[in-house]
């Protein structure tokens, strides 16, 4: 197995230490989903992470985005050490840094495309003309003559173009994403990687991803296995 390494950069956007995640089970030993995961992740660098189905890739990913928590260890998110804040910390830590991408789109279906890509911008009183912003995030997907349409309207491609622009219309400095392609036909979803790939390079963006999809892992800069609860450096 080739080792991890433990040593964490000046420019790490998430950094994981002696991460376990145990499920205990009163009939038997604690069914163990991760084991001691130190892994880091550099600044603008793009991380697949593969593994059979129920391996817990996804609960990797929850974890290093502060959407659970572990059983022990510790998760440093934007250089914030995110397992003893509780939620609320954690969304207000996220809010407007770091976007999500799922295999199931995650749109509000009554919702159109635009309204769709604007909600994010709304969570943050800040923003100035979130439209504008939200109309220019859809035409970079090529989504700009499909604004007023309901997810119900669109293809699966579409609703997924659309999910990415949602994810990177607030620019953000880490994107997480969960299957991108795993509901798409072959052509589509190297579409939708030509897309992400090109906004991630953009913004600079960190993207950490889980995938089944060898052609979207080999296009990321690491690639990491996780197998018996360990992660392994392809």
């Amino acid at each position: 197995m080739t080792q991890i390494p433990t040593a964490p950069s000046r420019n790490t956007s998430i950094t994981s230490s002696h991460l376990s995640k145990k499920i205990p089970l009163k009939s038997a030993q604690d069914l163990i989903i991760l084991d001691n995961i130190t892994l880091h992740i550099e600044t603008g660098t793009s991380v697949a992470i593969t593994g059979t189905s129920g391996s817990g890739k996804t609960t990797l990913l929850g974890i290093l985005a502060g959407l659970d928590l572990p059983s022990s260890g510790q998760v440093h998110l934007l250089g914030t050490e995110i397992s003893q804040l509780d939620e609320d910390q954690r969304a207000r830590l996220r809010l407007g840094k770091v976007g999500f991408v799922y295999q199931s789109f995650h749109l509000m279906s009554h919702l159109t495309a635009l309204e769709n890509v604007m909600l994010p911008l709304e969570l943050d009183h800040t923003i100035a003309a979130p439209q504008q912003q939200a109309t220019q995030a859809l035409q970079q997907v090529g989504l700009g003559a499909r604004l007023n349409h309901l997810p119900s309207q669109l293809s699966g491609g579409e609703q997924q173009r659309v999910a990415l622009a949602r994810a990177f219309v607030t620019h953000p400095k880490i994107l997480f994403a969960d299957e991108p392609t795993g509901n798409l036909d072959q052509q589509t979803g190297h579409e939708i990687i030509e897309h992400l790939f090109t906004l991630q390079a953009q913004y600079r963006t960190t993207l950490v991803l889980v995938t089944h999809d060898p052609a979207l892992a080999a296009r990321c800069e690491r690639h990491y296995r996780l197998e018996q609860a360990q992660l392994e450096l392809q």
